[in-house]
């Protein structure tokens, strides 16, 4: 599994019953996992007097209940010096996926030893949501084109920029259709040494355009694959959609990155450390959120 287990402001604290109690710096989270099915007696305060809780409704949806929670505050992630503003919105979000700072370790490794020989490394961030994977790019010293079709998550992308001191990072803020802007990119014949992608389940573009990941997202790795270098680097997939497990991010990286370019592909759960109670410690509780697709260039380490 891939572990984020570097977080100090940040932690998983219990989960039980559907939900999981978080730790964000100073405030506490009750928030509902689906990945949570089982029933475990809940012994930390937390459950009972959380900063706010985020209701499921059986109707779909849900909504915030706040009880001494600011309308914004800061969260660090120390190992890459990041800083993210948070606050909670819809769909139970607070703006960041702690659990991918385990692909920020990962790929900023590569990026920054591409770097110390002296080479450009330009990455492709897409449906990149509020830019953590863009700032761990442009932190180790990447050129950055980051795409999202909703404006209000690119300005919040802007503002963790801003606020990790990135301000003046060659980043490039993009508004657009992923799938569009791609199409548009083998026109110019743009090229990257790196293509991220984190797509949602279901979503539509600033036009409206559907985006239904089950049909949309091989078709779519195929033509970013025509989008690398001839010294590509690292292609990155993250999914959240039950359907595309690990086994199945490997076979599409396999049959569209590795065929071509060679290298290694390794796919895996992605998951955060459950770290509230001294049992959970002790048993290496670890909360499963989602799955990640790697394949990288280089195997010669």
């Amino acid at each position: 599994m891939f572990l984020a287990d570097k977080w100090k402001e940040y932690e998983v604290l219990d989960t039980s019953g559907g939900e999981k109690l978080e730790r964000w710096g100073n405030y506490e989270l009750v928030r509902p996992d689906p990945q949570v099915i089982w029933q475990s007696e809940k012994r930390l305060s937390g459950w009972w007097k959380p900063n706010a809780h985020y209701h499921r409704s059986s109707s779909g949806g849900g909504e915030w209940e706040f009880f001494s929670l600011p309308d914004e505050w800061d969260l660090h992630y120390d190992p890459l010096q990041l800083t993210f503003r948070l606050k909670p919105f819809k769909f139970k979000h607070t703006g960041l996926f702690p659990e991918q700072a385990a692909n920020w370790e990962w790929f900023s490794k590569l990026i920054a030893a591409r770097k110390a020989e002296g080479k450009t490394v330009r990455v492709l961030n897409l449906f990149a949501y509020t830019g953590g994977a863009t700032l761990a790019s442009a932190r180790a010293g990447a050129e950055v084109t980051h795409v999202d079709a909703a404006k209000g998550m690119v300005n919040w992308a802007s503002e963790n920029a801003r606020a990790s001191g990135l301000g003046e990072a060659k980043i490039r803020w993009l508004v657009d259709d992923c799938g569009k802007f791609v199409e548009r990119e083998i026109r110019r014949e743009k090229k990257y040494e790196a293509v991220i992608m984190d797509p949602p389940s279901y979503g539509r573009g600033p036009k409206g355009e559907i985006w239904k990941i089950e049909d949309a997202v091989f078709p779519l790795v195929c033509r970013c694959a025509e989008l690398l270098s001839d010294e590509p680097l690292f292609f990155l997939i993250n999914s959240y959609t039950t359907g595309l497990q690990p086994g199945v991010l490997s076979y599409m990286l396999k049959e569209t990155l590795q065929k071509r370019f060679g290298g290694s592909v390794v796919s895996d759960e992605i998951g955060l450390p459950v770290t509230g109670t001294e049992e959970a410690k002790k048993l290496g509780l670890i909360l499963p959120c989602g799955a990640a697709g790697r394949w990288e260039a280089r195997t010669d380490k």
